[in-house]
């Protein structure tokens, strides 16, 4: 025995008698809601003592809370959880908006810094988002109320985020349907431009004719778009039919939680790879994608020293895994506490990289197959030029012996090059007034496109010329709608998870509501001038809001929580320490490069002036033009709203109005054997391992003076409840590190 060992063991004997006095004066209180075993914690502040059970609880609200947390869902398997975060993460951006950013920063030099962004922002963020939600059991709300409950607004401020952008990204998945139901056509419908027959003749549609045949259907065909955002025009009744069935699907899939969209992730977090990759495969064998894939990868190294690409790559890292939207929170929340969150953070990060690279792939294979087409009509198009300025302003002799003019389609892009490279050096002054064109493939592939553009525009002309077109587009569209579907998965889930943890209402009927409730709002997005007010939640209601959210998730966790006590919570979750990398990005790094994206992207909205891209039917072309004022209200609004939530809370809270304590908001629950319920007390500062959930038998006590005693049913064997032993007479004995075991 130590020196002072007759001391702690005269404390310890003082505090087993204090226990005692207040279980027998508990008791009556406490006995009728104990079947089997009981677990009491103390609080020496004497407001309301709680009886927190584990098993056979009969009656009152902790019986409630204990069923709720036993039916809590889980994973069927670790497959369909990871299949389920990575069809969250890979979205239509990864096939629409990373090819053309990494085309318009420097190619292959553009992967440096988003690859070096992803390490700093990336998968530290996600990293942290995994750990909370498996951590405490509960969605974006709740976790954050827990955390901190002043800083509970954040859970309603990424509720909200989710909502405005689940009303139009299922307005898109609505718009790849309809492509999809119109592909099953020989020629597809988008193929040529339409005849206009009056009673004696027929002629092109003039803004078909005037733009291209896939422009003029998209324009006018599927969307029939008004002038402006001020037309409204009426709902578009085909839309409107694509967006109900995109919601129906949405909701089936949901109904049941993750019992339901968990089974449905097999398909659609699988097949969009499958399709990739065959389209990769049918790509490379067509003439011109290497030229393609080519231009997309050479280097252009001082793009790279621009301080634009490492903004847009740090916001494609941002939104490319869903950080800030609630949906990685609530996904692992449905997790078993001692899954390794760290691997799957790295991952599906990885994962997600390496989709994207695979996208761009397929997309400029498929574009330098088109631009290949394209520079093959431009060259047949300037050669009949040439012939008829034979003998007039072109002169014989410049045309080269080996070139055969009298074939024209014949004639192929090198020899085309080499005659207007002659032209140009014999008639430099007059060149300019021949209109001869250079029939450059780069500059065809330098022709970005991104977003809906890309997909239904670019994408869909390249596959016009593939062989059996009709399936090629089938196999696009249907992939379109997978994407889109395991992203709208975990933005639904982002909602219903932390409104079911907090208001304990049923899923079904809050998944029906939300979905209806949606789909009337969204019916905005059908109407003729939809397609403008698409682009202003994708530009508005998003970008701003989520990096506030995501940067007060960094802040809460590192210094409000405490980045040694997370890291305690870490160690005690995965059964290992994670890297001292984290402890320094969490800490420093992280939330220094958030505020600094933060702050680049408001002075990018503030100095870019509120402004859409509208089709005008009569010029048969885009062109920008201002919000009006109602426009430019709606867009502050709807950055407003998203970060509205978090002052008042805040508010709330620091005044008093609500009190920390009185919430059910920052309650957790685990399993049996663990803590069923802790109440957050404000100002507690406690390093209580039962708070971090481990089993009473693994955890030291908080302070010597808690009251932590466990009462055993008369019928119940000690040895099967009783943790390595540790029993005196009933009561479970506090764990005393520094004590050996005989001396107590």
């Amino acid at each position: 025995m130590p020196k002072n060992g007759k001391a702690v063991k005269r404390e310890l004997d003082d505090d087993v008698t204090e226990s005692v006095r207040d279980l027998l004066s508990n008791e009556d209180a406490c006995d009728d809601s104990f079947k089997k075993s009981s677990l009491i914690v103390g609080d020496h502040g004497g407001e309301g003592k709680e009886c927190d059970v584990e098993e056979g609880v009969s009656g009152g609200e902790e019986e409630e809370e204990e069923e709720e947390e036993e039916e809590r869902p889980a994973w069927n398997s670790k497959l369909q959880y990871i299949l389920a975060q990575v069809g969250f993460s890979v979205g239509l951006g990864n096939v629409w908006r990373f090819p053309y950013l990494c085309q318009k920063n420097g190619g292959g030099a553009y992967l440096v810094p988003y690859l070096i962004l992803l390490v700093l922002i990336g998968i530290p963020l996600f990293f942290l988002e995994l750990a909370v939600g498996q951590r405490i059991r509960r969605g974006s709300i709740g976790v954050w109320n827990y955390i901190s409950p002043r800083l509970g607004g954040i859970g309603f401020a990424s509720c909200m985020v989710c909502f405005f952008v689940a009303l139009y990204y299922n307005v898109i998945i609505g718009w790849s349907l309809f492509y999809f139901s119109q592909s099953f056509q020989q020629p597809l419908p988008w193929h040529e431009c339409p005849l206009v027959r009056n009673k004696t003749s027929a002629y092109v549609e003039p803004e078909c004719e005037k733009s291209s045949a896939t422009t003029y259907y998209w324009y006018r065909e599927a969307l029939d778009i008004s002038d402006s955002i001020s037309e409204g025009g009426g709902l578009n009744w085909k839309m409107t039919v694509c967006l109900l069935i995109a919601w129906s699907m949405v909701c089936l899939a949901m109904i049941k939680g993750i019992q339901s969209s968990g089974k449905v992730m097999y398909f659609s977090s699988l097949f969009p790879y499958v399709v990739l990759i065959c389209f990769l495969v049918r790509a490379l064998l067509l003439k011109g994608s290497v030229d393609g894939i080519r231009h997309m990868f050479t280097p252009k190294l001082e793009i790279m020293l621009e301080a634009k690409v490492w903004r847009e790559a740090a916001t494609q890292v941002f939104f490319a895994l869903g950080l800030g939207f609630g949906g990685v929170i609530a996904f692992s929340s449905y997790n078993k506490r001692d899954n390794n969150c760290h691997f799957d953070a790295v991952l599906v990060s990885f994962i997600n990289f390496f989709t994207s690279v695979l996208a761009t792939l397929v997309v400029f294979a498929v574009l330098g197959f088109k631009a290949n087409i394209m520079i093959s009509k431009c060259v047949a198009l300037n050669t009949n030029k040439i012939v008829g300025l034979l003998g007039t302003d072109i002169e014989r002799s410049l045309i080269p012996h080996h070139i055969n003019l009298t074939h024209v389609n014949q004639v192929s892009a090198e020899d085309y090059h080499q005659m207007i490279e002659i032209i140009k050096g014999v008639k430099e002054e007059q060149y300019q007034a021949l209109g001869l064109d250079p029939c450059s493939i780069e500059l065809e592939l330098n022709k970005a496109v991104q977003g809906t553009g890309l997909a239904f525009i670019a994408f869909t002309e390249a596959m016009t010329h593939f062989p059996a077109s009709p399936f090629w587009s089938v196999m696009f569209f249907l992939m379109l709608v997978n994407l889109g579907l395991g992203s709208m998965f975990g933005t639904i889930e982002g909602i219903l998870t932390p409104l079911i943890d907090t208001f304990k209402v049923r899923k079904e009927f809050l998944t029906v509501g939300c979905c209806v409730l949606a789909f009337a709002i969204g019916l905005l997005f059908v109407q003729r001038s939809g397609n403008y007010f698409v682009a202003m939640f994708d530009d508005y209601s998003a970008t701003l809001p989520l990096l506030i959210v995501v940067v007060l998730e960094n802040v809460a966790v590192a210094w409000v929580y405490g980045i040694d006590r997370f890291f305690e919570d870490l160690k005690d979750m995965l059964g290992f320490t994670p890297y001292r990398f984290y402890y320094y990005m969490w800490k420093y790094i992280t939330p220094t490069l958030l505020l600094v994206l933060l702050c680049a992207s408001f002075i990018q909205l503030s100095m870019t002036p509120p402004s859409y891209s509208a089709w005008i039917q009569e010029e048969a072309k885009e062109q920008m033009l201002p919000f009006p004022p109602w426009g430019i209200a709606v867009c502050i609004s709807l950055v407003v709203m998203a970060v509205m939530p978090v002052p008042v809370v805040f508010g709330l809270r620091y005044f008093n109005i609500i009190d920390d304590g009185a919430s059910g908001l920052s309650t957790v629950s685990y399993k049996k054997g663990r803590i069923i319920k802790e109440a957050a007390r404000p100002g507690e500062d406690d390093d209580a391992s039962l708070i971090r959930g481990r089993s009473p038998s693994e955890a030291p006590s908080p302070m010597p003076g808690n009251d932590i005693y466990r009462k055993q049913s008369a019928g119940g064997p000690a040895a099967a409840s009783a943790p390595n032993g540790r029993y005196g007479v009933g009561y479970l004995m506090a764990d005393v590190p520094d004590v050996p075991e005989s001396d107590l």
